[in-house]
């Protein structure tokens, strides 16, 4: 299966995609990791990428995905039409969409900025929440709130929706 943890940054995308790769045997990537340098750049100073600043990556992203039959990749994939352009190379991937409220993952954004020294801001907050578009019902995926639960719990409830989808439809 063809996994795309998603949300904005410090949602805990990382943490739970590679948990889940390992349970599942499946190929990870950190998305970040198929950004651009200039992208990187770009985001180091608080600069909210553009629509076209994205493209690339989201054609980068769905190809690692059509590379191999499972993987679990991190990515924002923040619009539906972000999504679109995955799904216009990996129509199966199931999307797990870590939502939380604003002001309880700057103090993590910043922890994380402090200790890792990771690309990815607090400024950007403010433009992704802008941007969010939360999955459509015709969208395969689901959404799991992660100021509720620990990084066991959501595995658990994005395993539990894996398998969901991996379940013939009813006939």
């Amino acid at each position: 299966m063809r996994i795309v943890i998603m949300g904005v940054t410090g949602s805990g995308k990382t943490t739970l995609g590679l948990r889940l790769a390992e349970d599942l045997r499946a190929p990870f990537i950190d998305g970040d990791d198929l950004h651009s340098p200039d992208a990187v750049a770009k985001m180091s100073a608080d600069v909210p990428l553009t629509d076209e600043d994205r493209w690339p990556w989201f054609e980068r992203v769905g190809d690692w995905l059509t590379e191999r039959p499972d993987g679990v990749v991190t990515c924002s994939a923040l619009k539906r039409s972000y999504r679109d352009v995955i799904r216009s190379h990996a129509p199966d991937a199931l999307f797990i969409h870590l939502i939380a409220p604003q002001q309880a993952l700057e103090p993590r954004v910043r922890r994380r900025a402090k200790q890792t020294g990771h690309f990815a801001g607090t400024g950007l907050l403010d433009s992704q929440y802008e941007t969010l578009e939360h999955l459509e019902p015709d969208e395969l995926g689901a959404e799991i709130d992660v100021t509720r639960y620990s990084p066991e719990g959501a595995a658990l409830i994005a395993r539990a929706a894996i398998d969901a989808a991996r379940r013939p439809a009813p006939r």
